[in-house]
């Protein structure tokens, strides 16, 4: 299997603004970009232009060709195990009250796939948000209602939808409870 080269690309920017001890805000200021913008590169959600990710190591001071810098490919591996909680926690600027658990983060027979567990928090709205991905939600628990478009659509635990990211989508969890979504995102890898 291929490296996930623009997976490691956005983990790198992330660590090298936390090592430095710098915000998502003061590293987008500092390269003219938006914070949201930002969070969607680190986060594996879209992908950079190289005169961007050019202003971020200029923001972040670093040489472009260490954040560029290819990551060995891994052995071929049986399979993949991530155990309930072994997840890497994700932070996302543009949506306050979910929290990601990042699961993978590979090139799949040439297409970047990021999967994640998200946990929607009662009564959370997320305004809508567009990124450079195909989107396949399950709802495991709890109900939810995402917008696209004019039209809002409510999923039920074991509903599964599947839409273009590129399009502006919302979503809010009506209820008391939190709602528990399996997501996996497919990158355009020719982008």
């Amino acid at each position: 299997m291929k490296s996930d080269i623009l997976g490691a690309i956005g983990k790198k920017l992330r660590e090298i603004r936390k090592d430095k001890g710098l915000s998502l805000v003061e590293v987008a200021n500092e390269s003219g970009i938006t914070a949201g913008l930002l969070s969607k590169i680190e986060n594996f959600r879209t992908t950079p232009s190289l005169p961007v990710l050019y202003k971020i190591a200029l923001a972040l001071k670093e040489p472009l060709s260490e954040i560029v810098k290819p990551v060995d490919d891994e052995p071929e591996q049986l399979y993949t195990l991530i155990r309930n909680g072994e997840g890497d926690e994700e932070i996302r600027y543009d949506s306050k009250g979910l929290i990601y658990e990042s699961l993978i983060s590979k090139v799949i027979h040439n297409t970047p796939v990021k999967i994640n567990m998200v946990t929607v928090k009662p009564g959370v709205y997320r305004k809508p948000i567009s990124n450079d991905s195909f989107e396949l939600i399950y709802v495991i628990e709890g109900e939810i209602i995402y917008g696209l478009q004019d039209e809002l659509i409510h999923l039920n635990k074991g509903d599964t939808l599947y839409f273009n990211g590129q399009i502006p989508h919302s979503l809010k969890n009506p209820g008391t409870k939190n709602v528990m979504l399996f997501k996996a995102y497919f990158m355009n890898p020719n982008p």
